[in-house]
């Protein structure tokens, strides 16, 4: 077992796409030696979001709202997240994602690793 404490984690920084939100990885193979797939937690203000992205990225992704809400828009769905809501991405599938709301969303990420 390998505890990460969130108060240990270190801010990615704004990814390319992303705006008004922080995201930091909790688990993976730097942090923890995990080889199979890897998650984070991303943190949206109000406004906030990601532009559209994701056609070029193989890896299959879960998201899961902790707190708060989120819209998630695909090429012909839109999808409002709430509280423990999870939605399923697939291989190459593009979305945006925006917080419409007045209060912060949280969003916790894991994805695959390809090999």
């Amino acid at each position: 077992m390998k505890k990460i404490a969130y108060s240990d984690i270190q801010n990615w920084g704004l990814p390319p796409a992303h705006y008004n939100m922080r995201s930091a990885r909790l688990q993976g193979k730097a942090e923890t030696g995990l080889e199979s797939f890897w998650c984070a937690i991303s943190e949206y203000e109000p406004g906030g979001g990601m532009e559209w992205s994701g056609e070029d990225s193989p890896e299959e992704k879960v998201y899961i709202v902790v707190e708060g809400e989120l819209t998630i828009k695909g090429t012909d769905e839109e999808i409002i997240l709430g509280p423990n809501d999870s939605l399923y991405i697939g291989p190459n599938e593009g979305r945006s994602v925006v917080n419409n709301g007045k209060e912060t969303a949280t969003l916790l990420v894991v994805v695959n690793v390809i090999k």
